[in-house]
C-alpha cells in the first residue's frame, strides 16, 4: 500500500478563508477562478486553461496515461441579481441557486455594480420593524415579494438608487461571516469552496511529495454548479472515470456528520457508479480514513451534470459533512484532512 503524503493542513485552512472571502455568486466567479489558478501557479507540471464558459481545468500528467479521470469541484455559490429598483430606493432580489428566503433573513450583503463598484447593505423583510408592523413580522411569508435589500447609502427613491451605480442585473453576495474555532470551520458558501480547498491541499501534498498521480489527471473548478450545469464539459474526450468532490448533507435521517468524508451513494438524480464507489470505499478502509455512506434526497452534483450532457464516464461522489447546507454552514477540520486523504488515496493508486 503506497504511503499517502502528510497534509499542510495550515495550507488547507488559509486557502479556504480566502476563497470564502471571495464573492462568487454564480456567474460571477472570475475573482475565486483566478485566485485558484494563481495557487495552481506555484506547482509546476499542472498545465491550465479557462474554458470558454470561465471554468479553470488543470491537467497533470501522470505515472500511466491510460484510462485517465478527472475530479471536480465547484466554486460558484448561491446568491442573487437585482431584479427591480424600487420607489423606496430599495432592491428586489432575484435569487441565484435553491435557497430559502428565510436562510438569508438579517444577512449583510454586497451589491456588486456593473461599473465595478461594491456597495454595502442588508437582506430584510419588506416589514421588518416589531414597532411598526407589530405580528405581521411574524406572519408574513418569506419570498422575493416580501424581501428586499436596504442599501447602506443615503437614498430613498429608484432615481437616487440608480445614481449610486445600481442597476437591474447587478450580483448581489451574501456575507460569508467566515470564523473557525475549536476545529469548526463556520461559514456561508462551504458549499462547495470547502471541496476546492481539498483539491488544492492534495494537490500540494502530492507536490510537495515529489509525486504524481498514477494516472493523468484533469481537475476541474467548476463554475456553475449551484444552477445545474456546472461540470457539463471541460473535460477530455478519453476521459474514463470522474469523481465529484462536494459537501455531505448532515441532518436528521443523514448517515453524515461534520467529523466524516461521506461517500454519496445516491441522491435526486439516482445511483452513482456502483463499481467506482466500491472502489473509493475500499480506499478508505485500506487507508484508515474516517468515512461514512449516505443518501441525499434534495440533492444533484456536478457528475450527474456531466452524465445528463453525454459524458460516458464512471462518476462518484465524496465530500466533507456539512451541517445546515444552504444556509450558515459549518464543518470541522477532521472533515476536511479526511475528504483531502480520500482524495490523495484515489489519486496515486
Amino acid at each position: 500500500m503506497i504511503e499517502l503524503p502528510s497534509v499542510d493542513e495550515q495550507f488547507l485552512l488559509n486557502v479556504l478563508v480566502d476563497l470564502l472571502n471571495t464573492p462568487s455568486p454564480t456567474g460571477f466567479t472570475d475573482r475565486a477562478i483566478q485566485l485558484i489558478q494563481e495557487v495552481l501557479a506555484r506547482f509546476p507540471g499542472l498545465e491550465t486553461a479557462r474554458t470558454r464558459k470561465g471554468a479553470l481545468v488543470a491537467r497533470w500528467t501522470g505515472v500511466s496515461e491510460e484510462t485517465p479521470r478527472a475530479l471536480t469541484a465547484h466554486v460558484d455559490t448561491l446568491g442573487a441579481m437585482v431584479k427591480e429598483i424600487k420607489s423606496s430606493g430599495r432592491l428586489k432580489l432575484s435569487r441565484i441557486g435553491g435557497f430559502a428566503w428565510n436562510t438569508i433573513e438579517g444577512e449583510g450583503c454586497t451589491v456588486l455594480t456593473s461599473r465595478g463598484d461594491a456597495l454595502r447593505g442588508s437582506v430584510l423583510l419588506t416589514k421588518a420593524s416589531g414597532h411598526v408592523h407589530g405580528g405581521q413580522v411574524n406572519d408574513l411569508k418569506r419570498d422575493e415579494d416580501n424581501m428586499e435589500v436596504r442599501l447602506d447609502a443615503r437614498t430613498s427613491s429608484a432615481d437616487e438608487t440608480r445614481d449610486l451605480g445600481v442597476n437591474v442585473g447587478d450580483f448581489v453576495a451574501f456575507d460569508p461571516r467566515v470564523e473557525i474555532t475549536n476545529g469548526f470551520v463556520r461559514s456561508r458558501h462551504l458549499d462547495d469552496k470547502a471541496c476546492v480547498a481539498c483539491l488544492l491541499a492534495a494537490i500540494k501534498a502530492i507536490h510537495d511529495a515529489g509525486s504524481q498521480p498514477a494516472r493523468t489527471t484533469t481537475f476541474h473548478f467548476s463554475n456553475y454548479e449551484e444552477v445545474g450545469h456546472g461540470a457539463a464539459s471541460g473535460f477530455p474526450a478519453d476521459l474514463a472515470e470522474l469523481v465529484s468532490l462536494d459537501m455531505a448533507a448532515v441532518g436528521e435521517g443523514q448517515a453524515s456528520d461534520e467529523f466524516h468524508a461521506t461517500l454519496c451513494v445516491k441522491d435526486s438524480g439516482g445511483p452513482y457508479h456502483h463499481g467506482l464507489s466500491q472502489r473509493l470505499r475500499r480506499l478508505a478502509e485500506e487507508y484508515g480514513i474516517p468515512h461514512k455512506v449516505d443518501i441525499y434526497p434534495y440533492y444533484g452534483s456536478d457528475g450527474e451534470a456531466y452524465w445528463r450532457a453525454g459524458g460516458d464516464v464512471a462518476v462518484a461522489l465524496i465530500g466533507p459533512g456539512v451541517d445546515a447546507s444552504h444556509n450558515y454552514e459549518r464543518t470541522h477540520q477532521e472533515a476536511l484532512l479526511a475528504t483531502t486523504q480520500w482524495v490523495l488515496a484515489y489519486l496515486l493508486n
